[in-house]
């Protein structure tokens, strides 16, 4: 019985289990079959990796103060933190890995960096 490559259809030469004819084949397989999948965690993770460029930027001393609207312009998104941390009194910081922000009046934020 000849065996033929899934991805390109060509003979497959070699091992009896082997499915496929090269490493380009089974990589291109597994790549098309799970694309979908793939981007949303790609996109996610580039958005968590923007903000905590942004917040490590804007807060390189370990403790500041920053405006929403400075945030917003240097492309922030809100909506993608990796964690919340409530304190006993109640007050919710978000946290991008290790750099955090908790909301203040005023459209202000305080930045912290979390230390491990």
């Amino acid at each position: 019985m000849e065996r033929k490559c899934p991805e390109c259809g060509t003979k497959i030469l070699g091992r009896i289990d082997k499915k496929f004819c090269s490493d380009g084949c089974r990589n291109a397989h597994n790549n098309r079959i799970n694309k979908d999948s793939k981007n949303l965690i790609r996109n996610t993770n580039n958005r968590l990796r923007k903000n905590y460029r942004i917040l490590e930027t804007l807060n390189p001393n370990k403790k500041t103060r920053s405006s929403r609207a400075k945030l917003i312009e240097k492309g922030f998104d809100f909506n993608y933190f990796t964690s919340i941390y409530t304190t006993k009194s109640g007050t919710v910081y978000y946290f991008v890995y290790d750099q955090g922000y908790l909301p203040l009046e005023g459209d202000y934020y305080a930045l912290v960096k979390r230390d491990d």
